[in-house]
């Protein structure tokens, strides 16, 4: 890193990297560091035409591209707060999130577009599409907009009579307590809160990455980015932290089926990989576990000779189809399943498991493969604390409890909910959690999902899910709660029920044998009374985890 400043870092990295390349639309464009910065310019040049002052916010919606990324970068480095937002959000909430935020600008991919209503969100001054090349003007309000819009070449070239050069390059001086972003949370418990992230927190997560990641993932490194970017984990660590370091971006622009992955790894052959356990599950599930059900397979691994040899085998197979070229694959964003956690470290496969919030921007623990602890999400992030709430941290799970340069500086307008989260001085993530000697963190599940059994017990249901999805059949599954008696709602693994010529009524029947052999392996109190089948899968936000409160009345 080159200064405690992200915009001083990002200034100082398209200088001296100005000819690489910097960002990739998978399979089309490509855009080196000297073109990023000649757009970052000329949106500049609109921002200050159109009146945009330091501070006033922009919004930015539509699927990750190179576009995407560069009108988040400018935004920034004009001094104005980038406010993402995730482009699989309902109309209505990206017009809410518009109008709570008081942005001035909109810049908006082509599949979103027309689902909007500009009436709708009346504070806009200036609607832009961020897919074509040229930032087309959807909406002007002022004459200031569509002036610049329309006249943007011929003020580029005023500005920069005798050609634009890295050193005319001057970004705002951001400080660390400044709002740099405005992230509105996808909420798998309730609502979206605008949480404000300042610059600190940004150049914190890249300083961080820079530390763990710097000798791996380093100038003229290839990143996949298939997650969403208007999520924190996606945004600093397959975006922000390698603009900063010379790295090269290649956004997938397309939905990140097995199909598409395997091939964009292949292709890529990324250094780093940033996942969320439904991809890394999706692939074993499909790809490696059936294979390894063989009979010869399963005599193999259980003869002390071969087995290392199988082993070997099967991590090599895994390690090829994610490109072969990666250091680690870090694992974020919601829980890994036991199982396959379990398989991964069984034959030495290099996997991490991170643990962030978007309050954190998003990074609070961590851990290098080689040293990580299975069942744990790593240790805390430097310039980072980290405490349990408990009489006895290291065996009664409390909420986890975190303060540090990461952390935000409140949700927006909503003075109650940032004096709720930050009580005492420390942000109370909701989490709850343990810790070893070694300071691993163990995770255990949502303060606000635990239930209470009949006779007091805490039950914590992300550990009844996790067994009860590695059952013949289950895809998806949510534990709730009705009148102190526990009911597994499951969703069933389309795929699975046709290949093995189920009826309902089988299904039922099998599903009646999964809760048997579940309550088997449970505690008593964590027993299922039924399971009930569902028609459809989980509703699920943009990072793949369940809304579970949507869930939690449903009739059995």
């Amino acid at each position: 890193m080159y200064s405690p400043s992200f915009n001083a870092s990002l200034c100082h990295s398209i200088q001296e990297f100005w000819n690489n390349d910097a960002l990739s639309d998978y399979g089309t464009n490509t855009f080196q560091y000297k073109d990023v910065a000649r757009i970052i310019e000329k949106l500049h040049i609109i921002f200050e035409a159109s009146g945009v002052q330091h501070g006033d916010k922009v919004a930015i919606c539509g699927k990750n591209s190179a576009r995407w990324g560069i009108a988040f970068l400018a935004t920034l480095t004009y001094g104005a707060v980038a406010v993402p937002i995730l482009h699989e959000f309902h109309p209505e909430q990206i017009h809410d999130i518009v109008n709570h935020s008081e942005a001035k600008l909109l810049f908006v991919g082509d599949l979103v577009w027309p689902k909007l209503d500009p009436d709708k969100m009346p504070l806009l001054e200036g609607i832009f599409g961020n897919s074509d090349e040229e930032y087309k003007l959807h909406v002007g309000r002022t004459d200031k907009v569509r002036y610049a819009r329309e006249n943007l070449n011929r003020l580029f070239g005023e500005k920069f009579p005798m050609n634009f050069r890295r050193q005319h390059i001057s970004y705002y001086e951001d400080k660390p307590d400044e709002m740099a972003i405005l992230n509105y949370t996808s909420g798998t418990t309730s609502n979206s809160k605008g949480v404000m992230i300042p610059y600190r927190a940004i150049w914190s997560n890249c300083e961080f990455a820079f530390q763990v990641m710097g000798k791996h993932v380093k100038t003229g490194a290839r990143v996949l980015s298939m997650l969403p970017m208007a999520h924190m984990y996606g945004m600093a660590f397959e975006f922000l932290y390698e603009m900063v370091c010379g790295a090269h971006v290649y956004f997938l622009t397309k939905t990140p089926s097995p199909q598409i992955l395997l091939k964009a790894f292949a292709d890529i052959k990324p250094h780093i990989i940033i996942a969320v356990p439904l991809i890394i599950e999706k692939i074993v599930r499909k790809a490696i576990f059936p294979k390894i059900q063989a009979p010869a397979i399963r005599l193999a691994l259980m003869t002390p000779f071969l087995r290392d040899r199988i082993k070997a085998d099967i991590r090599r197979r895994m390690q090829t189809a994610f490109g072969d070229n990666f250091y680690e694959i870090i694992v974020g964003g919601a829980a890994i399943n036991y199982d396959i956690e379990t398989f991964l470290k069984g034959i030495g496969f290099n996997y991490t498991i991170g643990y962030g919030l978007t309050e954190c921007a998003p990074i609070l623990a961590y851990e290098d493969w080689t040293r990580f602890v299975q069942g744990s999400c790593g240790k805390v992030a430097p310039r980072m604390e980290v405490k349990i709430d408990s009489p006895d941290p290291y065996n009664i799970p409390g909420e986890i409890l975190a303060r540090g340069m990461n952390i935000m500086l409140g949700y927006y307008k909503n003075e109650e909910a940032t004096e709720e989260a930050m009580r005492g001085g420390w942000y109370h993530t909701g989490d709850l959690g343990v810790i070893d000697h070694e300071g691993n963190i163990f995770i255990k599940g949502r303060s606000k999902n635990m239930l209470l059994g009949a006779n007091g017990q805490n039950i914590y249901p992300e550990e009844i899910e996790d067994k009860l999805s590695s059952l013949p059949y289950v895809s998806e599954c949510v534990v709730i709660q009705k009148d102190e008696k526990l009911y597994g709602l499951v969703y069933a693994d389309p795929d699975d029920v046709r290949k093995g010529h189920l009826t309902q009524k089988q299904l039922e029947e099998q599903m009646e044998k999964n809760r048997q052999d579940l309550n088997l392996i449970v505690p008593s109190y964590a027993r299922l009374h039924a399971i009930r089948l569902m028609p459809e899968e989980f509703e699920k936000t943009p990072k793949k985890s369940i809304k579970r409160y949507k869930y939690m009345d449903y009739p059995v």
